[in-house]
């Protein structure tokens, strides 16, 4: 009984270290930015961009393959937070962006399929089968994936209203003299 125990405990020292070894040996070197810029994403993983996911997203932005303008989502906003992690100057002037939007719910049109709950990447959308649903704002970032495949158009895109975490302050225009 003793010599099992010791020769597992051996064996269970020798194979450690041999992993321990392997992590240092084969140790693959990430770029430090990636995960900042992955961290400053939405995190939907909805692929708006062309990308699987914010992660592949991130990549990309870092080496230099997408635009800081790939993700709809996100905005002016993600594209100044992105410039001014990368140090890289952004002109935002060109986007149109009418700020973010959230999905709602039209309650007298929802049948309760639960497509939109299948679709939604984030689990934003509360509701069971035949019963009317409700979208979290906290958890929508909308991304827009649950309008297309809503067959009753029930669900639409709304300009989300401004908080005081959210408001942005708007240009002053040029008045001519």
């Amino acid at each position: 009984m003793f010599a099992a125990v010791l020769s597992l405990t051996v064996l269970g020292l020798a194979l450690g270290w041999l992993l321990g070894l392997a992590a240092r040996r084969f140790k693959v070197e990430v770029d430090p930015r990636v995960a900042q810029v992955e961290a400053l994403m939405p995190g939907s993983q909805c692929g708006q961009c062309g990308f699987p996911g914010c992660g592949p997203a991130a990549l990309a932005v870092v080496n230099g393959e997408a635009p800081l303008t790939l993700c709809p989502p996100g905005g002016k906003a993600l594209v100044e937070a992105l410039g001014n992690t990368l140090g890289v100057s952004v002109d935002t002037s060109a986007m149109n962006d009418g700020g973010p939007r959230l999905a709602r719910v039209d309650e007298s049109i929802c049948i309760g399929c639960i497509k939109c709950l299948r679709t939604c990447p984030t689990d934003a959308i509360i509701g069971a089968p035949k019963q009317i649903h409700v979208v979290m704002e906290r958890a929508c970032t909308g991304c827009g994936a649950c309008i297309d495949i809503c067959p009753t158009g029930a669900l639409a895109l709304v300009e989300e209203q401004p908080t005081l975490r959210t408001w942005r302050w708007s240009k002053p225009e040029l008045v001519a003299a």
